[in-house]
């Protein structure tokens, strides 16, 4: 799959209202601006292994696709939800364990970049990777 191998973040649009409309306040967003953040993803048929190492933390996420799991972003929000593979791309459908909202996010390679798309209460926001 495509998506596999290591992704460094280049930039990002929308981001910063992204992370207001889900009530992280500004310090953090000025922080996660500048994060660093880099992903090494791997699949073995419907499991798979994210590796993300950031400013934060670094942690490895293993999910199975269609099976529910629980999240945390850096921020500390929880999240529950699943992946699913739709053609080339990894759809995420997530809901905040806080509030109950949707949190929705698409991970796809897009030329020699990796999106990935994150949408919640209407503000789309891009974080756009390079490989590594």
């Amino acid at each position: 799959m495509a998506l596999t191998g290591s992704w460094k973040v280049d930039r990002s649009d929308n981001y910063d209202k992204f992370m207001e409309k889900m009530g992280i306040n500004i310090v953090k967003r000025k922080l996660a601006a500048h994060d660093n953040l880099k992903l090494i993803i791997t699949q073995d048929g419907n499991k798979f292994t994210v590796k993300e190492s950031s400013a934060f933390r670094t942690i490895e996420i293993v999910f199975n696709l269609g099976v529910n799991f629980n999240y945390s972003l850096a921020d500390g929000t929880e999240l529950s939800g699943t992946w699913n593979l739709e053609g080339d791309k990894l759809v995420g459908k997530f809901t905040r364990v806080d509030n109950g909202k949707e949190l929705n996010a698409i991970r796809e390679v897009v030329g020699d970049e990796m999106v990935q798309t994150y949408v919640y209460e209407g503000v789309e926001a891009k974080r756009f990777f390079k490989k590594d």
